[in-house]
């Protein structure tokens, strides 16, 4: 009876743990949708030139923010597997490190950004008629570059922390700031002045602003933001190794994921027929197609965290084991809600695009799209257990073979050879989704992926 009740206990523990850990991620991230959400709402009420320039610049916008994303993966890793490990100095070190990195690249991709717009704009095949728009949102989101970062690294620290609330509370700020700015000067509603994009783009850029200096307060408040976290430049010759290992791997990744992700813009755009309709279809689908991973971000940020700690606290079986049960319980939950939602896809569509043509698109994406849940959440979920470890290399290898030889080659062949409409574009985010989930879970199962973590008898000293 023993050994039957143990199992059932430690089972609901994990479940406790990961909801305690999820609900506010999973708050964090419907915040941070809503903003991607209301922009894209608004800009289609102003004009559909407007919502496919937004849409591209907001995918785009990811490839600058490529350090940013690729050292907040690292300081995941490192700082929870620290503080899983007890070395609560080496934790505090690795923040100050990480957001000193930060700061830098921001201002840096600023600099190198600004002069650069229009050769971007042009190599994104974007149509004439809308490339002098699409080249003034990027000028403004460019200056969102160094508070971005910072917002996305204290963020990051937070969670590695497992203090999930402060992230929450910051989108909170950013979502309500955004929305305001969007409605009363995208807009000119309650009286202000409507000043159409300019309104939108320099809303995202106060919001963002105000989350970093937000979390900046927030630091200093618990004492983190002191000059002690800064360490010696011996200690970062030693300990830098580890934050690269982790993040080379996951700054490549995001080159591959989102520059991928730039050529399937370039192939929309280039389609035979209705390039600008497909585009501004796909960009209010994406934002539909989004609502549907918010709790998959979640367990994503969750299992990064669980895994970092239990590897840093030494128990690699219960790592496994852990990513293992946060699956399940993605794949139950989240496909039972896209299940429920498929008869209302139409009626979604409409609300978000509301010229007819640009509705028929957002719906046909989002059909191939759901349908691809169960894969695209198995590589969510499976991708963050394996960033929490430091294997950031398993989630290069997964992402780069799924898009570069899968959905890309397929896109054009079926958008611009057979089909000749961005349905083959489509249909082609559902094959890839397939393998790259394929790809991740024989990786979790078979391979020896913790062996990428610090362990306790070679990550070093708290000093």
């Amino acid at each position: 009876m023993q050994s039957a009740t143990q199992p059932a206990t430690t089972s609901q523990k994990s479940a406790h743990l990961i909801w305690s850990l999820s609900w506010p991620q999973l708050l964090m991230m419907l915040f941070n949708f809503l903003i991607g959400f209301v922009d894209v709402w608004v800009a289609g009420k102003i004009d559909h030139r407007v919502q496919a320039s937004l849409g591209i610049i907001t995918q785009s916008l990811f490839l600058f923010l490529i350090i940013a994303m690729a050292v907040s993966g690292g300081a995941v890793a490192a700082i929870s597997q620290s503080l899983g490990a007890g070395k609560t100095r080496r934790a505090e070190r690795y923040t100050g490190l990480c957001l000193t990195i930060a700061a830098g690249s921001g201002l840096v991709f600023l600099g190198l950004g600004l002069p650069l717009r229009d050769v971007f704009v042009r190599a994104l095949q974007v149509p004439q008629d809308i490339a002098p728009l699409t080249g003034y949102v990027l000028e403004v989101f460019l200056y969102t570059l160094p508070p971005y970062y910072m917002m996305i690294m204290q963020n990051a620290v937070f969670r590695a922390r497992r203090q999930v609330m402060l992230p929450l509370y910051t989108m909170i700020l950013v979502t309500v700031v955004n929305t305001m700015g969007d409605l009363g000067l995208g807009l000119g509603l309650w009286g202000l002045p409507q000043l159409g994009v300019q309104g939108i783009v320099w809303s995202t850029f106060s919001s963002i602003t105000l989350g970093a200096v937000f979390g900046l307060v927030m630091l200093r408040r618990d004492g983190t933001l002191t000059r002690t976290m800064l360490a010696p430049w011996c200690w970062v010759r030693k300990a830098f190794p580890y934050l690269f290992k982790v993040a080379w791997p996951a700054g490549l990744m995001q080159i591959v994921w989102h520059s991928g992700y730039l050529v399937l813009f370039a192939i929309t755009a280039s389609l035979p027929e209705n390039s600008v309709v497909a585009l501004a279809g796909m960009a209010a689908g994406a934002r539909v197609e989004s609502l549907l991973f918010l709790p998959a971000f979640a367990l994503n940020l969750t299992a990064s965290i669980l895994v970092g700690h239990l590897l840093g606290a030494g128990q690699p079986e219960e790592a496994r084991r852990m990513g293992l049960r946060i699956l399940a319980i993605g794949l139950a939950s989240i496909s039972l809600f896209a299940a429920l939602l498929w008869p209302f896809l139409g009626d979604i569509a409409g609300f978000i695009a509301p010229k007819a043509e640009v509705q028929a698109e957002a719906q046909n994406y989002l059909v191939y799209n759901v349908l691809a849940i169960p894969f695209t959440l198995t590589t969510m979920i499976l991708a963050g257990a394996l960033a929490g470890a430091g294997a950031t290399l398993y989630n290069l290898l997964g992402m780069g073979l799924g898009t570069w030889l899968v959905r890309l080659p397929l896109a054009y062949v079926l958008g611009h050879v057979i089909l000749g409409t961005a349905t083959g574009v489509w249909i082609s985010m559902l094959a890839s989704q397939a393998v790259q989930a394929a790809i991740l879970l024989y990786i979790f199962v078979k391979k020896d992926w913790q062996r990428f973590a610090m362990s306790k008898t070679r990550n070093g000293s708290n000093t």
